[in-house]
C-alpha cells in the first residue's frame, strides 16, 4: 500500500505506512494533533490508530501531553470507551491504537438526522453517565466531553479523545489565558478557576451535549466563544424543545456550582425514576437505515424449550438419553470451574465423573440466540451451561449445546454470566434494577426483588450483596429472595465485592488517600467481618486460593498493572513479585499460588508467588483478550475475534487456537469479553457472532 496523502492540519508530504507492526489502510480523519488511520490488528481485528504529527512530535511538552493521553485512555479502557489495544509514546511518530467503532460521532448523527426522539435520548443519557461513572472511578476526568466525542456504536455510546483529561487529583498545567477544552460543553468552573476542575465538570458537559443531541444546539449558543463562555458562567441554560421529563435533570447537570450537579450515579436512578418504561437497550443510529434489519430473540419454531426439561427428556434430549443412560443417570457432568471470576457458582454435582460420558463427548457449536444479540456470557451449574446475552437468559446441554430453555425479561448484564448458587439460577443485572432467581429446570422465575436503590452488586456463595448509595450493604439470600442482614461495613465507604471460588469470603477493597488499600473480608451469610488489612499500593482482588487473596497492584501514575501481590491473613504476611514492564488493561486468575495475566495488546504471563519468580512471558496475536481460565497444565483464554487458545500453563507455549468467529459483527467492539468455562475436560466459549462452543480441553493441537 503506497502512502496516503495528507488532507488534516499539520500536513506533511506523505502519511506513515506502518505505527508498529499495525499497517495503516486508510485515513478516518485528521485533527490538530494527528492523524487516524484505519488499520487492523495480525487477527483481522479493526483498529482505530492516531498518528501524531510530525511538527508536534519535535515538541517535549506535546510528547509528555500525548503520554498523558494514553495513560488516561488506558486507565478507562472499558465497557464505554475504546479500549487501547498499543501504543507507543517515544516513537518518532507517537502512535496510539484503539478498537475501530462502527457508527457515527453524537455530533454527525444530530446534523444528518436532527434531534433525537425522547426515547433515544434516554438511552444515551443513561449509557453516558454510565461511561462517566466508569471513568470517574479510575480518577479520570475528561474535561472535554462533547458530540464529537461521542460514538453511538450498536450496543451503547462510546467516550473517545482523552487528549486533556487528567487525574482529578493532578495538578493542571495550562498556559496563561489560553482556554483547555471547547467553550459551549465546558463548565463554568473552567473559566473561573481552572485549577479545581473536578469530575463534577464532567457532568455539566453531559448536560451541554444531551441538550446538542434533543435539540441540535447547545444550552448556551453564540459565534463567539466569548460570548459563550459569559453564557456559561452567567446565564441560565435555554432548554427549549428539551422533552419536559428530562428537562430538570438536564438542569441539574446544568447547575453553575459543581456540588449541586448530580453523580453520574444519581443521574442513572433518577433516569429510572423519569419514566417506566426506560430501555437500556442498544443505541442503533437512525441513519443506517441500509442495513439489514436485525430480529428480535425469538424462541425457535420447532419445539418449546421451556417444556424439554419439565415433561421429562424429550426431543433430541431423549434421543441423547436413549443413546447414553449412563450420562442421565449417573449425572456425568461436574462443577465447573470459574477461576478469577465474579464468583463461585454452585459446585456441587447431581453424579459422579463417567467414563461414557468421556468418550462420547463431541466438540459442537450452538447459536441459541438471533442475530444482534452479541456475545454470551456463560458459567456452569447444575449439570447445564447457563448463559446470559442481551437480556436473554438460556441454559444448554453441555453435552450437545441444545437449548433446553431460555427465559427474557432484560435482566441479564452484559458484562457478567448467571451464575447457579443455592440451587437456582441468578442473573446479575449491571444496575441492579431487577433481581429474579430462575428453576434450573425450567427457565421459570422463582422469586423476583427490586434493588433499584442499589448501586453495586455481587454474587458470593449463596447470597447477594447488594451495596445502597449510602454504603450499607444488605445480604438476600439467593434461594428465598429474603434479606438476611443489613449493615454497614466497617472501614469500607462504599463497598463493592469481589468473590472466588474455592474462598467461602466476599473481599471488598478501598484504596485511600495515602496509596494504601483497606481490605475487608466479609461473610455474606452472616455479614459479619472475619478480617481486616491495610495493605500498601492500590490493590484489586482477582483470586483467592490456599488460605491466601491474590491482588494486582496498580500504577497510580499511568493506571498500568506493576506488580503481583499475595496476602496470607493467617500470618499476615504479603508476599510482592514486581511485574518486569507495566502491564495495562489487565484482565487475571489464580490456580494454585500462580497469577496469570493477561494485558491489552495479548501479551500473557504467568507468575509464582510461591517460587517468587515469574515463569514466562508470552506475546500473543491477540489484540484483546478475556480474564482466562487455568486448569494448572493449561491456560485458556477469548479473544475478541472469537478465537479461544490454549497455552501450556508450565511453559508459556501456544498449543492451539480455533478458528475466528466474528461473523457479520466484524466491527462491533465487544465491551467485555467473556472468560472461558471449564467443565472437566471440556472447555466452553463464546464468539461475537452470538455462537457457544465447546472443545476438548485434551486436543488443543485439533482444535
Amino acid at each position: 500500500m503506497a502512502p496516503q496523502g495528507n488532507t488534516g492540519a499539520g500536513a506533511e508530504a506523505e502519511l506513515p505506512e506502518y505505527a508498529g507492526h499495525y499497517r495503516l489502510e486508510s485515513c478516518l480523519g485528521s485533527g490538530g494533533m494527528g492523524v487516524v488511520h484505519l488499520a487492523r490488528s495480525t487477527s483481522g481485528m479493526k483498529l482505530a490508530v492516531k498518528v501524531v504529527h510530525a511538527e508536534f512530535a519535535k515538541d517535549p511538552e506535546f510528547r509528555g501531553r500525548f503520554r498523558q493521553e494514553v495513560a488516561a485512555a488506558r486507565r478507562v479502557s472499558g465497557a464505554f470507551t475504546a479500549p487501547v489495544v498499543d501504543a507507543d509514546p517515544e516513537a518518532e511518530r507517537p502512535w496510539m491504537a484503539t478498537q475501530f467503532i462502527p457508527g457515527p460521532t453524537l455530533s454527525e448523527h444530530v446534523k444528518r438526522n436532527g434531534p433525537m426522539a425522547p426515547a433515544e435520548l434516554r438511552r444515551l443519557m443513561a449509557g453516558l453517565a454510565e461511561a462517566l461513572r466508569d471513568i470517574h472511578r479510575v480518577g479520570v476526568v475528561h474535561r472535554d466531553l462533547k458530540p464529537s466525542n461521542v460514538l453511538l456504536a450498536d450496543d451503547g455510546p462510546r467516550v473517545i479523545d482523552f487528549g486533556i483529561s487528567r487525574p482529578k487529583d493532578s495538578e493542571l498545567r495550562t498556559e496563561t489565558g489560553k482556554l483547555i477544552g471547547t467553550p459551549p460543553f465546558m463548565a463554568p468552573e473552567q473559566f473561573r478557576r481552572p485549577r479545581e476542575v473536578g469530575p463534577a465538570a464532567d457532568v455539566f458537559a453531559l448536560g451541554s451535549v444531551l441538550v446538542h443531541a434533543a435539540t441540535g444546539r447547545g444550552p448556551f449558543d453564540s459565534d463567539s466563544p466569548y460570548v459563550v463562555a459569559y453564557q456559561v458562567v452567567h446565564d441560565e441554560p435555554d432548554l427549549t424543545g428539551v422533552p419536559e421529563n428530562l428537562a430538570p435533570l438536564m438542569l441539574r447537570c446544568l447547575a453553575k456550582e459543581p456540588e449541586d450537579r448530580p453523580t453520574p450515579d444519581e443521574l442513572m436512578r433518577e433516569l429510572r425514576s423519569v419514566a417506566a418504561s426506560y430501555d437500556t437497550q442498544a443505541f442503533i443510529p437512525a441513519q443506517r437505515t441500509g442495513d439489514v434489519p436485525r430480529s428480535e430473540p425469538r424462541e425457535p419454531e420447532s419445539d418449546e424449550p421451556g417444556k424439554r426439561r419439565a415433561g421429562g427428556l424429550g426431543g433430541k434430549r431423549a434421543a441423547l438419553a436413549a443413546l447414553a443412560l449412563v450420562l442421565v443417570a449417573s449425572g456425568a457432568l461436574v462443577s465447573a470451574r470459574l477461576l478469577g471470576g465474579d464468583g463461585g457458582g454452585d459446585t456441587s454435582s447431581r453424579g459422579g465423573n463417567s467414563p461414557t460420558a468421556e468418550a462420547e463427548f463431541r466438540a459442537w457449536v450452538s447459536k441459541p440466540v438471533a442475530a444482534g444479540g452479541g456475545m454470551p456470557h456463560c458459567s456452569y451449574g447444575a449439570e447445564e451451561l447457563v448463559c446470559g446475552q442481551a437480556g436473554v437468559v438460556f441454559a444448554l446441554d453441555p453435552a450437545d449445546g441444545s437449548l433446553l430453555w431460555r427465559h427474557s425479561d432484560g435482566t441479564s448484564s452484559r458484562s457478567r454470566p448467571p451464575q447457579v448458587a443455592a440451587g437456582l439460577v441468578q442473573p446479575l443485572p449491571d444496575d441492579a434494577r431487577r433481581l429474579v432467581a430462575l428453576d434450573p429446570s425450567s427457565g421459570k422465575e422463582r422469586w423476583q426483588g427490586t434493588g433499584s436503590a442499589y448501586s453495586g452488586l455481587q454474587r458470593a456463595g449463596g447470597m447477594l450483596l447488594l451495596t445502597g448509595a449510602d454504603g450499607t450493604v444488605t445480604g438476600v439470600d439467593g434461594a428465598s429472595g429474603t434479606t438476611k442482614w443489613k449493615h454497614r461495613i466497617p472501614g469500607q465507604s462504599s463497598p463493592q465485592f469481589a468473590a472466588f471460588d474455592g474462598s467461602p469470603l466476599a473481599y471488598a477493597a478501598n484504596t485511600t488517600d495515602d496509596l494504601h488499600t483497606v481490605v475487608t473480608a466479609v461473610d455474606p451469610v452472616t455479614g459479619d467481618v472475619r478480617w481486616d488489612a491495610r495493605l500498601k499500593g492500590e490493590l484489586k482482588p482477582v483470586g483467592a486460593a490456599g488460605g491466601s487473596v491474590y491482588f494486582l497492584a496498580g500504577d497510580d501514575a499511568s493506571g498500568g498493572t506493576k506488580a503481583v501481590v499475595r496476602y496470607t491473613p493467617g500470618s499476615k504476611t504479603v508476599r510482592r513479585m514486581p511485574l518486569p514492564v507495566p502491564r495495562y488493561g489487565v484482565r487475571a486468575c489464580v490456580y494454585g499460588d500462580v497469577v496469570y495475566l493477561v494485558a491489552g495488546g495479548g501479551s500473557l504471563d504467568a507468575v509464582d508467588l510461591g517460587a517468587r519468580r515469574q515463569l514466562w512471558h508470552l506475546e500473543t496475536s491477540v489484540s484483546r483478550g478475556s480474564a482466562p481460565a487455568a486448569d494448572g497444565s493449561r491456560v485458556y483464554v477469548t479473544a475478541a475475534d472469537g478465537r479461544l487458545l490454549a497455552v501450556d500453563a508450565r511453559k508459556g507455549t501456544l498449543l492451539g487456537q480455533t478458528k475466528p468467529r466474528l461473523g457479520s459483527n466484524s466491527g462491533v467492539v465487544i465491551g467485555s469479553l467473556p472468560q472461558p468455562v471449564l467443565a472437566h475436560s471440556h472447555i466452553y466459549a463464546t464468539a461475537p457472532d452470538g455462537t457457544v462452543f465447546s472443545v476438548d480441553a485434551r486436543d488443543p493441537a485439533g482444535w
